[in-house]
């Protein structure tokens, strides 16, 4: 089955009202009427716009429309199980029909309600709401409050969103993109159904020390020129608090200084990844007297010349 984009057909956004929709179609219908302008094209628009139309302004197909979910238009699709259950007794072929049909079969489910014919319930929607957590949160794991906004229909079948409030459990080693199933708090079912669930994914904000990469973090290390010379024993920042690192003397630039689990625990075994620290030679930007004559007698005494490979490949 081909999926057709019916608020793309009419122009119209997808929590737009029903006065919005109604004056949608009128404009286009106008435009596109056989009877105003001749052609199989515009006959052909007509229809798309009249059935797009018929759906959107009854509140309950346009609840169930938005239940099949967006995709691309002409796209193929399979309904969700709940619509081929609800229509499993209609006649409604799932292999071979159009998007029309499909409403239509909903349609006939309806009137056949209305003859004495309950239709069973139809379980709700499930949504997905992104949610920020921080490193220091999946470092350790923790309950937290929050706000979210979650999409419902009013009893007139408009799009509202409403702010809900939840508390959740953050997993500890939880990773980026991971999603949390919050069951029975997502769209309202119709007819009695049960509610749909709410996924939370979890999008991990960048943090102003550390960098990610899988369960290991990296950290940018800032060392004065003497303390990369000589060797130094200096404090560096981890999620479980300040750990002293050795320096050894004669360190680089860009060396990665590793300290052993103190990363991120793994989600499934709490394994800790390594933390690296990246060390970048920082210089005083400025000088006292004393220190512009220290550096100057250190630059005449020594003979280190940093770019000696450098020159002895240039040509004379």
């Amino acid at each position: 089955m081909k999926y057709v984009d019916y608020y793309q057909v009419l122009g119209v956004p997808r929590d737009a009202t029903l006065a919005d929709i109604k004056k949608a179609y009128r404009k286009l219908a106008h435009k596109h009427h056989p009877d105003v302008n001749k052609g199989d094209s515009n006959e052909e628009k007509f229809k798309d716009i009249s059935v797009a139309y018929a759906t959107l302004k009854d509140p309950e197909k346009r609840a169930a429309y938005d239940e099949l979910g967006r995709h691309p238009q002409g796209e193929e699709f399979v309904p969700p199980h709940q619509w081929q259950e609800q229509f499993r007794d209609n006649g409604a072929d799932y292999s071979d029909v159009d998007l029309a049909d499909l409403l239509a079969a909903f349609a006939a489910a309806q009137q056949a309600a209305h003859r004495g014919h309950p239709q069973p319930p139809l379980r709700g929607p499930d949504y997905e709401v992104p949610v920020s957590v921080t490193l220091e949160q999946i470092y350790n794991g923790t309950e937290t409050e929050i706000s979210v906004s979650v999409p419902e229909y009013d009893a007139h079948g408009l799009l509202h969103h409403v702010p809900k409030t939840f508390r959740i459990r953050i997993p500890k080693g939880a990773s980026d993109g991971q999603r949390l199933r919050l069951p029975e708090k997502g769209g309202k079912g119709l007819r009695g159904g049960k509610p749909g669930d709410l996924y939370i994914v979890m999008n991990i904000q960048p943090h102003k020390f550390y960098r990610v990469s899988g369960n290991d973090l990296y950290i940018d290390l800032p060392l004065a020129p003497w303390e990369a010379v000589l060797g130094a024993s200096v404090q560096i920042p981890t999620l479980g608090g300040l750990v002293e690192m050795t320096i050894p003397a004669g360190t680089a630039a860009g060396r990665k200084l590793r300290l052993g689990k103190r990363g991120l625990p793994a989600p499934n075994d709490g394994v800790q990844g390594d933390l690296y620290a990246v060390v970048r030679i920082d210089v005083p930007k400025t000088l006292t007297e004393r220190e512009r004559e220290l550096f100057s007698q250190l630059a005449a005494a020594s003979s280190f010349n940093p770019r000696a490979q450098l020159n002895a490949g240039a040509p004379s």
